[in-house]
């Protein structure tokens, strides 16, 4: 791969791919409020920015690995990029909230085709263990880095009135990153051999993708409309449908052809219970920012800037205890997760007696947002390591696709079920105590669901 100087380059171009993708998850959450105002959106048409991104990115991940394979890493990268930037546009430039969430869609499929690759480079890039080591940590790091930078710049940006809405500069400023990422990769990377024996599961992206669909969306669209029957309707055509995934990957698996999901490593008991301790961590990993974020803004009445300052200081807890618990994960095993839990637990416990109608910036409030972040560094580095250390070798790819699809899908869950309880608890009231009583209602839910964390956490073995 030529001389040692260029595979740090190379591995520079490849991590544009996970500062974009994060900092397009955290840019957004901040500035929720404002797109809301733009677009004229309802409450669940803001859930579903979220949402939407993440269902492309789960749906597509591990069909997008398999296209490198087939096509070339090199070349799917680059579509990759292209087609991020291409939809970051789309983004910006939406007239309605039906139009954004279709790119957002879009955005998170883009996504899709990038992080696989952009994994896969480090380890043709670095095939001595000890340099891998050193890129994925630093590839780890830009990801903690791009979260940070993304509650800053969703809370700036915003309030930046220059040509067109501030919000849609949010999405804009990924045209120049793009661009320039993939001339640079195309100059710079080199490409890989191709896998021609690949073969893609079509049907069954299809099948997860409407599974995810019809759950996902009447459980944000459901409860404003007050459950109509086509809700009601859907949520039931989503279990069907899990049911007819579950069967035809089994099928495809029988047959020994490439299932999109590999049903037998849900015969390692504690892969299983590690799924579901992911399943309930990320339910609550981004729906707090988006409570706290309707809360802060809407409910308390501060800037978005002040908002995106406020977020800093939990990115900032979460970069430092995340690297802290990589080095710690060595000696102490899953203890550093269930500590971490248990400082998240208490600091949410803590947001429900700090937040108040008299809630100014202060001392308390910053530590408490930094010890929160210091509790999620602390979980999410080791979550993956957990629930992959049962999992024999020759599983190990496919278990680690069906965890990333799970983490993303999880986050979708919890935009909808958490965040719909806090609309629903909020009753169309905009009062600043309405908005506390919602904010509680709807923390303490994710206090549960910490707590189901803790208990699946110690259901796993001792290292």
């Amino acid at each position: 791969m030529g001389r040692i100087s260029s595979k740090w380059w190379a591995l520079l171009i490849v991590s544009t791919a996970v500062f974009l993708a994060v900092i397009d998850i955290f840019i957004v959450n901040v500035a929720l409020p404002s797109i809301q105002t733009g677009l004229h959106s309802t409450e669940a048409d803001i859930q579903l920015v979220i949402a939407a991104y993440l269902l492309g990115y789960a749906a597509f991940l591990i069909t997008a690995g398999r296209m490198g394979d087939y096509f070339g890493k090199k070349r799917v990268f680059i579509t990759g990029i292209l087609a991020f930037t291409l939809t970051s546009c789309l983004c910006g430039m939406a007239q309605t909230a039906t139009q954004l969430n279709i790119a957002r869609f879009l955005q998170g499929i883009s996504a899709a085709l990038m992080i696989p690759q952009s994994i896969a480079y480090i380890h043709v890039l670095f095939p001595v263990h000890e340099e891998r080591i050193k890129a994925l940590g630093i590839y780890g790091s830009i990801a903690g880095t791009a979260s940070v930078i993304g509650q800053f710049l969703g809370g700036i940006i915003p309030e930046v009135h220059w040509l067109m809405d501030g919000w849609r500069w949010i999405f804009l400023i990924n045209l120049p990153i793009g661009i320039l990422a993939a001339i640079l990769a195309t100059r710079r990377l080199t490409d890989t051999n191709r896998q021609q024996e690949s073969h893609f599961d079509t049907s069954g992206v299809l099948l997860l993708t409407a599974t995810l669909s019809c759950l996902v969306y009447p459980l944000i669209h459901g409860r404003e409309l007050g459950w109509p029957l086509w809700a009601i309707a859907m949520l039931l055509t989503a279990f069907l449908l899990l049911g007819v995934f579950i069967r035809h990957q089994y099928k495809k698996g029988k047959n020994a052809q490439q299932p999109l999901i590999n049903l037998q490593l849900f015969r390692f008991r504690d892969f299983n219970i590690a799924l579901g301790a992911v399943l309930f961590y990320f339910m609550v990993q981004d729906s707090y920012f988006l409570i706290n974020t309707v809360m802060l803004q809407n409910g308390l009445g501060y800037s978005s800037g002040l908002t995106g300052l406020l977020f800093v200081y939990q990115g900032v807890g979460y970069v430092l205890a995340s690297l802290l618990a990589i080095k710690l994960m060595k000696r102490f095993g899953k203890k550093v997760l269930q500590v971490g839990v248990l400082i998240m637990t208490a600091a949410l416990i803590g947001h429900t007696w700090l937040f108040n109608a008299d809630l100014q910036p202060g001392i308390s409030l910053y530590l408490l947002l930094f010890v929160y972040g210091m509790g999620c560094g602390s979980v999410l580095p080791g979550l993956l390591t957990l629930s992959l250390k049962s999992i024999p070798a020759s599983y190990a790819g496919a278990a680690s696709g069906t965890y990333t699809t799970f983490q993303q899908t999880a986050v979708a869950l919890g935009i909808g079920i958490t965040g719909g309880i806090f609309f629903w608890a909020l009753h169309d009231q905009h009062t600043t105590i309405a908005y506390l009583s919602a904010y509680h209602t709807a923390t303490w839910l994710n206090v549960a669901f910490l707590l189901i964390v803790s208990v699946l956490l110690y259901c796993l073995p001792e290292d």
